[in-house]
């Protein structure tokens, strides 16, 4: 019989180093649009970065990058299918609304690849030939799921993973653009990850020709972003 709880704790310490700021991907000098959210007064304060973090960015996450890595995580089994891991790279690409916000997932997630075969070799290292050679897109979603794949986790802990890294990653660029207090800050992530089995049930039911979300309040306060006279982060 296998030893289940050193199984596991090969893939939890694996999704840990990921999802751990340490990590080199670059995330941190990105705002995923929130900055141009700030920009414009729609996120001014707790109440209504919560609100935006937890009624329209992780809904949107389950939409999206949730059911790609989903998808892209059975794909890439033994043997991986790489015609559909290829169309899950575009599709990764197609489904976000400005410029700024595809770049920043795309350079995110290209780094994340890069580190995967590096680290790990074996899938990760394939697919990162393959995207490098045929030029394939690879959104965070889809490097979340080669991550998973090379770290043996299962599909669901991967889906955590890439909640947590969004919700995250969105409050630490808060800290920097509103007052925002530590203990304010840990309270909304909380929170929002209290949802995280709901928004990884609700990816896993979401078939690939349904994967997509619309939300032209976040595209445009992005795509103003891109000329703004001043800006603290890259998107």
């Amino acid at each position: 019989m296998a030893n289940t709880t050193t199984d596991a704790s090969g893939w939890i310490a694996g999704l840990l180093q990921t999802a751990d700021s340490f990590y080199p991907t670059g995330a941190y000098a990105h705002s995923f649009g929130l900055e141009g959210l700030v920009q414009s007064g729609a996120v001014r304060d707790r109440a209504t970065l919560q609100a935006f973090i937890i009624g329209q960015a992780l809904p949107a996450l389950a939409r999206t990058d949730l059911p790609i890595a989903a998808h892209a995580w059975a794909a890439a089994g033994d043997p991986p299918d790489w015609d559909r891991l290829r169309t899950l790279c575009f599709l990764g690409a197609a489904v976000r609304g400005s410029r700024e916000l595809r770049e920043a997932s795309e350079s995110i997630g290209h780094q994340r690849i890069a580190l995967a075969a590096r680290l790990h070799g074996g899938v990760a290292a394939e697919f990162a030939r393959r995207a490098r050679e045929e030029g394939w897109p690879a959104s965070q979603g889809l490097a979340a799921a080669i991550e998973g794949r090379a770290n043996g986790a299962p599909c669901e802990a991967v889906l955590v993973g890439a909640v947590y890294s969004t919700a995250a990653g969105l409050v630490a660029a808060a800290i920097k653009l509103l007052r925002l207090g530590q203990n304010a800050a840990q309270a909304i992530l909380r929170e929002a990850l209290s949802g995280a089995p709901a928004l990884v049930a609700s990816a896993l039911a979401v078939g690939p020709v349904d994967i997509g979300s619309y939300n032209p309040w976040w595209d445009i306060a992005s795509s103003r972003h891109e000329t703004a006279d001043g800006r603290l982060f890259i998107s």
